[in-house]
């Protein structure tokens, strides 16, 4: 067998280390205190003592981008897809900073076809033990004011790709103010982080809630206690087309949008009603007052128009 018997069963090694190497000029620009070593290793390494936090605790958070990518691949456009996987992780951790310390690349023929990938992302955040988001915080009468997704996000493409199954995605639909299809169901997900961590930091959330799959109706009771609820007005919500469209065209009940999408909100804060006007305030951009929290009696979360 020849010397380059690898490349020619697919893995060429070579490239392999061309990707590393590019790879490393973006991760120097994200180096922070307490990062250990560079790329290259087993294992990534991050010392805690650097970080000035006494009671340092660590977040992670795993995900993908799910069949969002076969639409990708569908539409050849796949400049965004990878901020997707990126704001599915660190959306769900919201913690400090974190630098990129290692990773892998691996090379795999015959595992997907020609024009076939897949992506998943591994995000690790550390924070203030007394500083922890988790929702004991939160009670009947705080606001919850949420902050506008940037469309569907990455939740709900099973249902997207059945509803537009015939659609080639260059059709501009009368609804979506002129954009191609597959414009918008592309578009990234929203990245929360620089918005809501400096108010983790200040203590004026008591509780977050990112609006990925199962919508408001899974992920708003993940921020509170069994026996709260959150009580939501329909009307104060932002209004993106594309929710009407997939409503319309997939001939969806209303009321089952909210469990599958976030229906024009991808991040969700619990606040304190003294704190809700200095909270606007920190955030450059429109922040929703969509409603409260109130005492349970039977669901925990009710719609209201």
């Amino acid at each position: 067998m020849s010397k380059n018997a690898y490349a020619q069963s697919g893995v060429d090694v070579e490239a392999g280390y061309e990707l590393v190497e590019r790879i490393k000029k973006h991760a120097e620009r994200t180096k922070r205190l307490g990062v250990m070593g560079g790329l290259g290793g087993f294992g990534g390494l991050f010392d805690l003592s650097k970080t000035g936090i006494k009671e340092p605790v660590l977040v992670s958070g795993t995900d993908g981008v799910g069949t969002k990518l076969m639409l990708a691949i569908q539409y050849d456009k796949h400049d965004t897809i990878g901020q997707d996987c990126v704001a599915m992780c660190v959306n769900d951790i919201i913690a400090a900073g974190a630098a990129l310390i290692g990773g892998e690349t691996a090379e795999m023929p015959g595992m997907y076809g020609q024009k076939d990938y897949d992506l998943a992302g591994f995000a690790v955040g550390i924070a203030e033990k007394s500083q922890l988001i988790d929702g004991s915080r939160v009670a009947e009468g705080y606001h919850l004011l949420g902050l506008a997704s940037s469309g569907i996000h990455s939740n709900g493409y099973s249902l997207v790709r059945r509803i537009f199954a015939d659609y080639t995605g260059d059709e501009v639909l009368p609804e979506l103010e002129g954009k191609k299809l597959k414009e918008v169901l592309l578009e990234p997900t929203r990245i929360y982080v620089k918005a809501v961590l400096p108010l983790v930091k200040s203590g004026l959330v008591a509780g977050i809630a990112h609006i990925t799959g199962g919508g408001f109706i899974e992920n708003l009771p993940r921020m509170f206690s069994k026996e709260l609820a959150a009580e939501i007005e329909e009307a104060s919500l932002p209004v993106l087309p594309i929710f009407k469209v997939l409503e319309t065209y997939g001939k969806i009940n209303h009321e089952e949008m909210f469990e599958i999408f976030n229906m024009g909100i991808g991040m969700v804060l619990a606040v304190k009603p003294e704190h809700v006007e200095q909270v606007k305030a920190c955030l450059d951009e429109p922040v929703y007052d969509i409603g409260r929290v109130v005492t349970r009696t039977v669901a925990s979360v009710v719609m209201k128009p």
